[in-house]
């Protein structure tokens, strides 16, 4: 039975990482983030509750020490005013948490990225990403579990205008043949399913130690598992 920690917990692929955390007969306790109230009060749930996300690091649990410490924490630039405020949250939010979880002993990082992550990329989004992956590789979990999906199909409220029309589309899509989609956009449910079982597996010691990154492909051959 493992103890998890999640960041990210109210988020499109976060929501359904909870969901599934829930229920599952390998998870006996789950640490969340979060700025409002969950949607869950299920015992195994403590809520690591604060509106003010300067004070996250200091809430990080340390008994017990969680055996998988998810993140699918992130925004956008519309919802952070800037690209500067979003890097705050995407990338220093992220990396000090990463950071405060090995501190406190967990082993196993479980990352939701991008495909288009590269700290060399001269997009934004994709560069602060890319920096997030290198410097989390650097910390030095037993277990650096990072994913890669690419759009994101599923209900977002914050969704711009294309985006939104890209997403309508790979749902559409989806529901008429999956494989028309799979290789470029994965449901936020696939994403969720991929990232507890690869959080697991890595966990239980079976796959080996280091980093594990995986692609579109993978997410969604193992979000069916």
């Amino acid at each position: 039975m493992a103890t998890v920690a999640l960041v990210g917990s109210t988020g499109l692929v976060g929501s359904h990482i909870l969901s599934i955390l829930v229920p599952h007969s390998s998870i006996s306790s789950i640490f969340a983030y979060t700025r409002r109230e969950l949607p869950s009060n299920s015992p195994k749930l403590n809520p690591l509750s604060s509106t003010d996300t300067l004070t996250w690091v200091s809430l990080f649990p340390k008994s017990p020490v969680p055996n998988i410490f998810f993140s699918a924490l992130g925004t956008t630039k519309a919802q952070a005013g800037s690209v500067a405020n979003q890097r705050k949250i995407d990338l220093d939010l992220n990396l000090d948490l990463a950071k405060a979880a090995r501190e406190a002993g967990v082993e196993t990082y479980v990352l939701i990225s991008t495909a288009g992550a590269n700290s060399g990329s001269r997009i934004p989004y994709s560069q602060m990403k890319g920096e997030l992956e290198d410097k989390v590789k650097e910390i030095g979990f037993k277990h650096t579990v990072i994913l890669r999906p690419g759009l994101i199909g599923g209900t977002r409220q914050d969704s711009r205008p294309t985006e939104y029309v890209i997403r309508a589309l790979a749902n559409g899509l989806r529901k008429v043949s999956p494989g028309m989609v799979d290789f470029w956009s994965q449901d936020a449910d696939t994403i969720a399913r991929a990232a507890v079982n690869a959080g697991l597996q890595a966990s239980e010691g079976i796959k080996e130690e280091g980093v594990w990154v995986l692609s579109q492909k993978e997410i969604v051959q193992l979000g069916k598992e």
